[in-house]
């Protein structure tokens, strides 16, 4: 029997005029509260991101524009409209964005505010989780890092793995009914290149030449001793 292939999560991949239009702090900022919290109207954002409803829902009228959010159908008045992200995942860097003077700084000014956003939420709960949640909560909870030497391919394999892993487990998750305790829980998963690293780290031989250089001096330093 062959096997069933399971739906690949969209992915969208920004332009220039779409990553232009999210370069602002506000405006990523209401997506991942979008993305954490679910549909919410201006005023609600407003109250999360103390800012005045009337500049939440501009931003969001200007991120509809270019379909990083829409209206949820059903739902609100016409003084009260609610507002979702669509599902699927927003490639916000590729080489040709990077390379670009025209979209260089936006895409360093959204990256910037996501992953600060993403690091006051781990800082936060790095401070704070002991004494605000309850014991199960914190021994389901993990903060690990992992170090490896890789190459490129080796990298984008792992990568690969651990996000169809983590997207189907998500999904099994997000498909059952939501338990009387659920509460909003944002996952990290990260693996890149570290960067800034001393020269000898580069590679293998760099590194194997720089320790038999600190072995031989450490045996010559012996005899003269």
């Amino acid at each position: 029997m062959d096997k069933v292939q399971e739906p690949e999560l969209p992915v969208r991949k920004v332009d220039t005029a779409s990553l232009k239009a999210l370069a602002h702090p506000l405006r990523v900022q209401i997506l991942e509260m979008l993305s954490r919290y679910g549909a919410q109207t201006a005023c609600s954002l407003a109250e999360l991101l103390n800012e005045s409803s009337g500049a939440t829902s501009y931003h969001l009228r200007q991120l509809a524009k270019f379909d990083f959010v829409r209206e949820v159908q059903g739902k609100g008045t016409a003084r009260e409209r609610w507002w979702e992200r669509p599902k699927g995942a927003i490639q916000i860097t590729s080489p040709e964005l990077a390379h670009s003077p025209a979209t260089q700084e936006a895409s360093r000014l959204v990256t910037r505010e996501f992953e600060r956003s993403r690091q006051a939420v781990l800082a936060d709960f790095m401070a704070h989780g002991m004494e605000s949640l309850d014991e199960e909560w914190l021994e389901a909870a993990i903060v690990n890092t992992a170090n490896a030497r890789m190459s490129a391919e080796q990298l984008g394999r792992y990568a690969r793995a651990m996000e169809a892993v983590g997207r189907k487990l998500l999904e099994e998750i997000r498909s059952e009914p939501e338990a009387d305790d659920a509460r909003p829980v944002q996952i990290h998963i990260n693996a890149f290149p570290i960067l800034g690293v001393p020269a000898w780290a580069g590679d293998k031989k760099s590194r194997d030449a720089k320790s038999h250089a600190a072995s031989t001096a450490a045996t010559t330093e012996g005899k003269e001793s």
